[in-house]
């Protein structure tokens, strides 16, 4: 990550004023705290090169406007508010980011088994992968761009909301609200919990996926759902775009827009749309 010659190592050091490490390049701060009574802030700001190993991060806004970063195995309280902002090139290895807000507007960010803890975790983000972790957060990942997650387990609500161009692969999601306008995304062999699913998305694949929750997938455009699962599912794809080959039978679907929804059986139809022209075909032929 940081590839340096020259790399500078600070070793069991508490630091608490503002600005501790300011405008440094090539530091690599190893079983430090930041934290004490001076409750300074910014202690990386505008760095280079850095890397972080074993710390303690109780102060706020450590790591804004740096380039080249690599935190393994830290600790970032509820406390450290804000953690990563304005900030490009970073990995982020088996660390705890329990902070409000700890992930903001930065680019090409690699995370892997990761316990995150933080509301409104990766707004505005672009070029984010997500490996083996775990979350908790509300409005995660809003208007975030160009994601990868792979084996990812997420409880919280609206989630990726307007996010764009994402791949979701093997997760587990528990979560209301999801993937509201989202646009241009792939979710595949995942279980997708929640109430509300991606209401408004544009150009959402489910592959392989097994959903949960009442009223899923209306007011889509481009929706495609290939060999999934509906547990509990009523109401859905109303005013949808979709094509859809279900495995599992759905409590009612109301008004389909237009596209094809082949499933084994239905216990609704609702139909009290005139411009609803989506054709359902129930064949009990259907296997899983």
């Amino acid at each position: 990550m940081t590839n340096n010659q020259t790399e500078i190592r600070i070793e069991h050091q508490t630091f608490d004023q503002e600005r501790a490490l300011y405008g440094q390049t090539g530091i690599c701060a190893v079983d430090c705290t930041f934290a004490g009574p001076a409750d300074g802030e910014s202690a990386f700001k505008e760095c280079k090169d850095i890397c972080a190993e074993h710390c303690l991060f109780r102060l706020r806004y450590p790591f804004w406007n740096d380039r080249n970063l690599k935190i393994t195995a830290c600790e970032m309280t509820d406390t450290c508010r804000a953690a990563l902002w304005y900030s490009e090139h970073i990995v982020v290895e088996n660390t705890k980011l329990h902070g409000i807000k700890a992930l903001r507007e930065c680019r090409d960010v690699h995370l892997s088994d990761c316990d995150i803890c933080s509301p409104e975790f990766g707004w505005s983000t672009v070029g984010v992968t997500m490996t083996d972790c775990t979350a908790e957060s509300e409005y995660f990942m809003m208007r975030a761009e160009k994601l990868h997650f792979e084996k990812v387990r997420m409880k919280g609500k609206y989630s990726f909301q307007y996010i764009k161009n994402a791949v979701f692969e093997n997760c587990v999601f528990d979560t209301k609200d999801a993937f509201w306008h989202a646009e241009n995304v792939l979710v595949k062999n995942s279980l997708v919990k929640g109430e509300y699913l991606a209401w408004y998305s544009d150009g959402l694949t489910l592959d392989h996926c097994k959903i949960i929750g009442t009223q899923p997938l209306c007011y889509c455009k481009n929706l495609k759902l290939i060999n999934c699962e509906m547990t509990d599912a009523d109401l859905c794809f109303e005013k949808s775009a979709v094509s859809a080959n279900l495995l599992t039978p759905v409590i009612s679907i109301k008004n389909p827009l237009s596209g094809v929804i082949t499933l084994p059986s239905v216990g609704e139809i609702i139909r009290d749309d005139p411009l609803s022209k989506g054709e359902i075909r129930v064949t009990a032929s259907s296997k899983k």
